[in-house]
């Protein structure tokens, strides 16, 4: 079977997982994935990660050698979209 597109991996992340932003990169064999789903509220990085990789099911183990992912909340993706660079001074 040919190695999956980003394309593909993104669909699959999306079959299995409500999520309202979710964006793949990868050369067929490493995959880089931001992913942004209200699923994740309230749950560590790990557990966010087991989530993703249940979504992608056995195709994670026979197709997606690597996959690096960003996990957010709908409010952590808006938070650090929103965030200045660090060189920037905050203002509360």
């Amino acid at each position: 079977m040919a190695d999956p597109t980003p394309t593909q991996v993104r669909d699959f992340i999306a079959a299995g997982l409500p999520c309202t932003h979710v964006e793949v990169d990868g050369d067929g064999r490493h995959f880089f994935a931001t992913i942004v789903s209200a699923e994740f509220e309230g749950l560590s990085r790990v557990r966010r990660h087991q989530r993703v990789y249940a979504a992608l099911g056995d195709r994670m183990r026979e197709q997606i050698h690597a996959l690096s992912m960003k996990t957010f909340t709908p409010t952590e993706y808006a938070a650090s979209a929103a965030e200045p660079s660090a060189a920037a001074p905050h203002h509360h």
